[in-house]
């Protein structure tokens, strides 16, 4: 039988030294590593030996009574708990360390619900009970508030105390009860049983240091587990991902089915070794099997949480980081190769969710708190040899909907064609994204499914009021259409964002804030002004009571409004206060308009999520405006939307929520509708007496009537200052639209583009403007983009899944927004045309471009400028 053990606690519980008893008592070590002495088998690394923390999860292989028992040493600082979470999905038993010191702190109640959450059977150990002046019954009582089916079996060993401990153990379940009624005992198959269910925690005395109570616990794991079962089929779920000294990239995975043998095929890759770990130790083996924690090298697109083979549900993580912050590297590092090695890092990481701000061209991270900052930046020193700052933190807000919507999107530029119906729906707090699809065969091929579904998980889904991530909510393929010829797989990624994104315009969003429960102690001529306090903050709180002459009060607020609010504790209680956090989830935002007002977000001028559709008519391509999508759309979902709505709520919703249009007024003429109309008839219909409106957006959005003033001042004229110009090039677009390069292009495409920067080069030399040649490198995998400066000219390489069409449309709408540049793109593709065309830009077809480049070099010769 073979055991995964995992040991969770609140910080300094004793979690490592009870690691490293464990080792001992099992014969893996010779003699005990303590923590203060820095010799310890599981915290290795020099950054947890410096500050005497765990930061990373460790496992050892040790065999005790005939078992096989990997160990689990997990982070019990509240910064890396995202690092023990990530553990919790593999393991068969925990053992839950609390010190006879401590109180059960905000932070142990998280772990509870975390055990309980991933259904963990669990046994307690009550650590240090060598202290002088520990109380044992005190503790015992204490745990109670944990659960009433906590139960000491100190007493199983003690005849005189046999009868209480059975009658504690009836109380636990009907079972049990209904046993001990009849016989005056409960059988050990009743404790298993009970013990698998979490209908009974048993709890353990002693000392980790003094190695008391050690074989206590371990006999009691090995005599409650029961022996697993496994699929003959294989399947792992990986569990963390690491690097080795030589910076070779570890799958930690356990093997839930089956067996894994060294050079099966793991998805498209290969697994190159097999390893048992043993903190930093090792040994290579040629299979893992079913039950076995194992380290895989070879495998680069693995992820925390990743499923292999049998189809096990994801987890999604229940802790996560709530505050935001801006990494700025050294001068000597690149912005785009910092941004990658943090990437790189969120492997390892990945509550970092590490993302790139566009609009302020800053990198972001989010981390639990001020520790696992000075961790990251420690560690990229460490491995890249280059320093970061990170900022303050801000709040991390998330957004989802208050009710269904369809999202549609289609994309049919010439020669490519895709549509795609998603339906939206919001989930319970805290649910996280489910993805879903509710597709026949006949309606669309399974191949064109799930490459929607994979670019919906690929996808960082943003919201449209604050541009923060989507959260609890649903997201079903629904129907969707593809042509036998022109439909490619990028022209489903196209057709799914923008279904994405013209749902969420659609639909009635809220924005979410994270918020925290705390019990604040406080002397109590103090409580007066913490109670204030706590209803300043927006928070709320239980009735006041008294514990050992301090005031307790018990509550919840929004993290953004209290999460520094110990230090004014300690201010105004003269240090005597105390206040424990935990960090509960997200809930609505208690101050919406003002967050959005601060943040500024305007979701249709965001061209890296775009909520149009791309249609083509006459050979054309042409935008279509989210609120008009649905009448342009080539499938129709509605009648599945009805029956999974079980009303038509959703064509009323857009109905009220379009801006402004013509509508048939009573006499059956069409007329204008207001902005100001529409926001009456949406609060008439969507708003109910009492309640705040949830905002949708900003009801300026809507079209207004403007009247003219004449300006009380006359103006002078004043001459224009000279504009910057620039010339965007399109670089294979023109190759292949010029007969000379394109034939060169078949010999030798390298050829091609020198010859196309050459021209450019002497081009640019002779009008005087500032010129970028954009050339596709969309395709080439892991590709970060560059930027290259040859000569005169620039020379961009997009990055992967990135088209020259994309970077140029992005740049031009960057720039255009400076309102300081006079802009030309040199390129063919009608569709771009449209999109700069609507940006501000002039426009020059390929074939036109080389036509002036033949003209201007005329020119030249002409004037003895060249022979």
């Amino acid at each position: 039988m073979t055991l995964a053990l995992g040991l969770v606690a609140h910080v300094d519980s004793g979690k490592t030294t009870l690691a490293e008893g464990i080792l001992y008592t099992c014969g893996k070590k010779r003699t005990l590593g303590r923590v203060d002495h820095g010799d310890t088998l599981l915290d290795d690394r020099d950054i947890e030996r410096e500050r005497g923390i765990t930061v990373f999860a460790k496992e050892a292989s040790v065999r005790y009574k005939d078992i096989d028992i990997t160990l689990l040493d997990t982070p019990g600082h509240v910064d890396f708990s995202a690092e023990m979470e990530r553990t919790l999905g593999i393991l068969d038993t925990a053992v839950l360390l609390i010190g006879a010191n401590d109180k059960i702190t905000g932070h142990t109640l998280t772990l509870w619900r975390l055990l309980n959450t991933y259904k963990i059977p669990t046994v307690i150990f009550v650590n240090k009970t060598d202290l002088i002046g520990t109380d044992r019954s005190a503790i015992y009582e204490s745990l109670k508030g944990l659960s009433d089916n906590i139960v000491d079996f100190s007493y199983a060993q003690n005849s005189d105390n046999r009868e209480q401990f059975y009658e504690e153990l009836s109380l636990c379940n009907e079972d049990m009860l209904n046993e001990y009624l009849e016989n005056a005992h409960v059988s050990d198959e009743s404790i298993k049983n009970a013990f698998e269910r979490r209908e009974l925690f048993p709890c353990v005395f002693g000392s980790a240091l003094k190695l008391d109570g050690i074989d206590r616990l371990l006999d009691l794991i090995i005599d409650l587990k029961s022996e697993k079962t496994y699929s003959d089929e294989f399947g792992a779920r990986v569990y963390k991902i690491s690097r080795d000294k030589d910076n070779v990239r570890l799958t930690h995975m356990r093997i839930t089915g089956g067996t894994l043998n060294v050079k099966d095929r793991l998805g498209e890759e290969k697994a190159d070794r097999i390893q048992i770990h043993n903190g930093s130790g090792y040994e290579n083996v040629s299979q893992a099997v079913a039950g076995q924690i194992c380290v895989v090298s070879g495998i680069k697109n693995s992820k925390a949480g990743m499923i292999y083979g049998t189809k096990q549900k994801e987890q999604q993580p229940l802790l996560m980081p709530v505050l935001s912050y801006k990494v700025t590297p050294d001068d000597s590092e690149d912005v785009n190769a910092c941004l990658e090695r943090l990437r790189a890092l969120s492997d390892e990481l990945p509550e970092l969710n590490v993302s790139w701000q566009e609009s302020h061209s800053e990198i972001h991270i989010s981390v639990m708190g001020d520790v696992q900052t000075d961790i990251v930046k420690r560690i990229y020193h460490d491995r890249y040899d280059k320093e970061i700052k990170i900022s303050e933190g801000s709040i991390v807000y998330k957004e989802t909907i208050a009710g269904p919507v369809e999202g549609i999107g289609h994309y049919e530029p010439l020669k490519h064609y895709a549509e795609a119906h998603l339906f939206i729906e919001p989930l319970e707090r805290g649910s996280g994204l489910e993805f879903a699809s509710d597709v026949s065969t006949d309606e669309l091929d399974l191949n064109w499914v799930r490459l929607i579904l994979t670019h919906l998980k690929e996808k960082q889904i943003r919201g449209v009021l604050t541009g923060s991530l989507l959260t609890d909510a649903r997201i079903t393929v629904i129907g969707g259409r593809a042509h036998t010829k022109h439909t490619e797989g990028g022209d489903f990624r196209q057709a799914t964002y923008r279904a994405l994104r013209q749902g969420l315009m659609s639909a009635q969003s809220i924005l979410l804030e994270p918020y925290m429960e705390f019990v604040l102690r406080v002397p109590s001529e103090s409580l007066g002004r913490a109670m204030s306090d706590i209803q300043r903050y927006d928070g709320s709180f239980e009735a006041p009571f008294t514990e050992n002459d301090m005031s307790v009060l018990k509550g919840c607020a929004p993290v953004a409004t209290m999460f520094n609010y110990s230090k004014e504790l300690s201010s105004y209680s003269k240090g005597l206060g105390s206040m424990d956090v935990n960090i509960t989830g997200y809930r609505e935002c208690h101050n919406t308009q003002e967050v959005m007002e601060t943040i500024a977000y305007d979701p249709e001028a965001d061209i890296n999520d775009p909520s149009s559709s791309v249609f083509c008519a006459h050979g054309a391509g042409f935008i279509v405006p989210w609120y008009e999508v649905k009448d342009y759309a080539h499938v129709d979902c509605s009648d599945k939307i009805n029956k999974m709505t079980g009303s038509a709520l959703m064509e009323d919703n857009e109905q009220a929520m379009s801006p402004v249009r013509n509508i048939p007024d009573y006499t059956g003429r069409e007329r204008t509708i207001s902005g100001e109309e529409i926001e009456q008839i949406y609060k008439s219909v969507y708003h109910k007496s009492g309640e705040e409106l949830l905002p949708y957006r900003d009801m300026s959005y809507f079209k207004k009537e403007v009247s003219y003033k004449k300006p009380e001042k006359e103006y002078v004229y004043k001459p224009v200052a000279k504009r910057d110009s620039y010339l965007l090039v399109d670089g294979y677009n023109v190759i292949f639209a010029d007969e000379g390069l394109s034939k060169l292009a078949n010999d030798n495409i390298d050829s091609a583009r020198d010859a196309l920067i050459d021209i450019c080069c002497d081009y640019q030399g002779s009008k005087g403007i500032s010129l970028i040649l954009v050339f596709d490198a969309y395709k080439v995998k892991g590709n970060p983009g560059t930027v290259l400066k040859v000569n005169n000219i620039h020379i961009v390489y997009t990055k992967e899944a990135e088209t020259a069409d994309q970077y140029i449309e992005k740049t031009v709408h960057e720039m255009a927004h400076k309102k300081n540049y006079d802009i030309m793109v040199a390129t063919s593709d009608r569709l771009e045309q449209v999109i700069i065309y609507g940006e501000g830009a002039a426009r020059i077809s390929s074939r036109e471009f080389m036509e002036d480049v033949r003209r201007e070099r005329e020119r030249l010769r002409s004037e003895g400028y060249i022979s």
